[in-house]
């Protein structure tokens, strides 16, 4: 994730891209290289314009198998620019999204994780999505290592969820003001301030052309249980 130093989650543009430069960039590109399977929400998709992944140019010696891609979606709706691709993602809803999901990608490719009101017993919507059950289904998939991109109210539901176990957060060298949200959103309640401990802390002294340099780059180690 990215902030800026006053903690918009975005620029004017409503998108992370607009905050970020070539350090964060850089980073990004390794983690991506080394995941089995990137995992975002259906409107960050959306709104930052995604494709299918291949492995970053020059890093593919990293990891030998494809880089997939994932998205959860509660109603089912895949971004069509990725729906009508020829390699469309992994898509995780529930119940309720189910069909709608299968009418946009091929039924292997769906993966229905949530709660069915047709069994009659008591739980969350049948929107919802078991994020748990989610990632335990990529795992079995072979994709255990999941860098999850967002946004912000994916990464609320998955530190709510006890999903994170290490937060690797940019810090931009700039101040976007009021309107912005956070890197963690969602309608869930307030929760205890957890602990985290830093493993790495990178600085970039230089940024892009035209730009203030001191981009920091962190990466946390989340508790889990």
């Amino acid at each position: 994730m990215v902030a800026s130093v006053d903690g918009g989650a975005w620029g004017p543009d409503h998108r992370s891209g607009s905050i970020n430069d070539a350090a964060d960039w850089r980073v990004f590109r390794v983690l991506r290289a080394l995941a089995d399977v990137v995992l975002v929400g259906a409107g960050t998709a959306r709104a930052e314009g995604y494709t299918a992944l291949d492995r970053p140019r020059g890093l593919g010696h990293l990891h030998p198998r494809p880089l997939e891609l994932a998205v959860v979606t509660r109603s089912g709706r895949v971004p069509p620019v990725l729906a009508r691709g020829d390699r469309p993602p992994l898509v995780l809803t529930g119940p309720a999204g189910a069909d709608t999901a299968r009418g946009d990608v091929p039924a292997d490719r769906v993966v229905v994780v949530g709660h069915d009101p047709a069994d009659g017993e008591e739980g969350a919507p049948d929107d919802a999505v078991d994020l748990a059950a989610g990632l335990a289904e990529l795992a079995r998939r072979g994709l255990g290592r999941v860098l999850a991109e967002g946004g912000p109210t994916l990464l609320g539901d998955l530190l709510a969820a006890d999903l994170v176990d290490e937060l690797c957060v940019t810090t931009a060298p700039s101040l976007v003001g009021p309107g912005p949200g956070r890197i963690v959103a969602g309608a869930g309640p307030a929760t205890t301030p957890r602990a985290v401990r830093l493993a790495h802390l990178l600085h970039s002294p230089t940024s892009r052309p035209g730009s203030p340099a001191g981009t920091t780059v962190a990466r946390w180690l989340v508790p889990i249980g």
